[in-house]
């Protein structure tokens, strides 16, 4: 079971940009952009939190876990 990030979701409905979030919260470009895509193995909880008060919203706005085929629930 993969976890997505629904990154650009929230983004779009801040109507902020990726350079916005990344200025405001003190994290590179490229950081975000490897979190944004899904290419990203890990985030630290620090980060977590201040992305989630930059956009002001919780966890679960931006990370899921989604189920694959052949996965049982």
């Amino acid at each position: 079971m993969p976890v997505r990030i629904h990154l650009d979701a929230r983004l779009y409905d801040r109507r902020m940009t990726l350079t916005e979030l990344s200025e405001a919260v003190d994290i590179t470009l490229a950081n975000l952009s490897i979190l944004k895509t899904g290419k990203a193995k890990a985030i630290r909880f620090s980060t977590l939190e201040a992305i989630c008060l930059a956009l002001d919203c919780q966890p679960g706005d931006i990370l899921a876990v989604e189920a694959e085929a052949g996965d049982e629930p």
